[in-house]
């Protein structure tokens, strides 16, 4: 369950739950879509700018047939201003996200607890830690200055993003029944589904226009490899965007000593 606040006299607001004071709220929806639009609109500002004023080099490949879209690391990792953006855009809402996964800790703790499974919330959580911190280390370490471990870090996170969020469907299919929730936490659930099935789906045509590009060369062939990407990308975006549902009635408290704390007041 999520910490219980109340209102003190003075307009600050003390954790019934044994918490420290915090003195400010924001609700948890308009924080999430804040969050969630930093790396849409970073990865968008890097594929248009790309393509507007790096298109020759973005989509050059090693046997040189044309291509009209740049791959991921490419727009994300081989050019500024578009590197910086997006290491920003990551760096600044990643400490939510970890937050947001210790949340989701809590919560899979509660619905697992008559299961008696509680393992499954710890390991859903190593899983989101890990991909959040692959992501930040595939945005530090690009394609162009250490291929390596961008290399690393961009197959732990198409791993541990999969995993999760078959985990996290596996989760609320065992535990709760459809005609017990909300309609918020209906189209949470709905909406997580299908993002899991697209998510996945991008990742093997992915592989596939990958290994036929490289098998044969063909024009095009490696812009719908990016393009699937893309989709992988923005599908998992939205699968974690769905804490907005799930959490549509938490408020989130800052305070300077104490740090992040949610509360379902």
């Amino acid at each position: 369950m999520l910490p219980q606040y109340e209102r003190l006299p003075d307009g600050d607001v003390a954790d019934t739950g044994g918490l420290r004071r915090s003195n400010v709220r924001i609700r948890f929806g308009k924080l999430a879509v804040v969050t969630v639009m930093l790396p849409v609109a970073g990865f968008l500002f890097c594929v248009i700018w790309s393509l507007l004023y790096n298109f020759e080099q973005a989509n050059a490949t090693h046997c040189l047939v044309y291509n009209f879209l740049p791959s991921l690391s490419a727009a994300i990792g081989n050019y500024q201003p578009q590197r910086f953006v997006w290491q920003f855009s990551v760096l600044f809402h990643a400490p939510f996200r970890y937050a947001i996964a210790f949340l989701y800790k809590n919560h899979h703790l509660t619905l697992l607890a008559r299961k008696h499974r509680k393992e499954w919330a710890y390991l859903a959580c190593i899983l989101n830690i890990v991909e959040l911190s692959s992501l930040v280390g595939l945005s530090l370490w690009t394609s162009s200055n250490n291929y390596e471990i961008h290399k690393f870090c961009f197959s732990a996170f198409v791993i541990c993003s999969i995993l999760y969020m078959q985990l996290v469907v596996l989760i609320n299919r065992l535990t709760r029944a459809d005609e017990m929730l909300t309609l918020a936490e209906r189209k949470s659930l709905r909406y997580k589904r299908r993002l899991l099935l697209v998510n996945v789906a991008s990742i093997l045509c992915a592989v596939y226009f990958f290994v036929r590009h490289n098998n044969h060369c063909e024009p095009g062939i490696y812009s719908l490899f990016a393009l699937s990407e893309y989709v992988f990308v923005y599908s998992n975006i939205g699968f974690h965007m769905t804490a907005y549902w799930d959490f549509i009635n938490a408020n989130v408290y800052f305070h300077w000593r104490t740090g992040i704390h949610f509360s379902s007041v």
